[in-house]
């Protein structure tokens, strides 16, 4: 069974985006992320809770514990189109494999977008692009 397309249908049709999706084996914990426009509320998070559980139930998934929030401030970034929706912000980014003459992997800008497949981001001393396929991990970074 694909769990992960399971999850990500019924958020789907109660009109969230999934951000992310967890899975624990050892605890036999699930974690959803849930995101919208207007902003996560706890209702939004029992409704989407409420129905997990019933399609778990009917659909014989087997789990200990499960958790629906928001991705938070510091979201994570994972496709192409969170890339597009937030340039602009502020990100902080971790490759899979050292880039460029300096063997970095981490770095941080501003998103300026997304482009032929690559995170283009703008940093103090240029603009660098990244393949998507190297992006181990991404977030926003919250600015105060």
């Amino acid at each position: 069974m694909d769990l992960h397309g399971l999850v990500e249908q019924v958020v789907s049709g109660l009109g969230f985006e999934l951000v992310d999706f967890e899975t624990s084996p050892r605890t036999r914990l699930m974690r959803v992320f849930i995101d919208i426009e207007r902003g996560i509320t706890v209702d939004d998070c029992a409704a989407v809770s409420n129905q997990l559980t019933r399609v778990f139930e009917v659909e014989n998934v087997d789990y200990d514990r499960l958790e629906v929030s928001s991705p938070g401030l510091d979201r994570p970034l994972k496709k192409a189109a969170d890339f597009e929706r937030f340039a602009g912000e502020m990100i902080q980014l971790r490759t899979h494999l050292p880039m460029n003459e300096g063997n970095q992997r981490n770095f941080s800008g501003v998103l300026k977008g997304f482009v032929d497949g690559k995170v283009v981001l703008s940093q103090s001393d240029g603009d660098i692009e990244i393949p998507l396929e190297e992006v181990e991990k991404a977030r926003l970074v919250p600015q105060f």
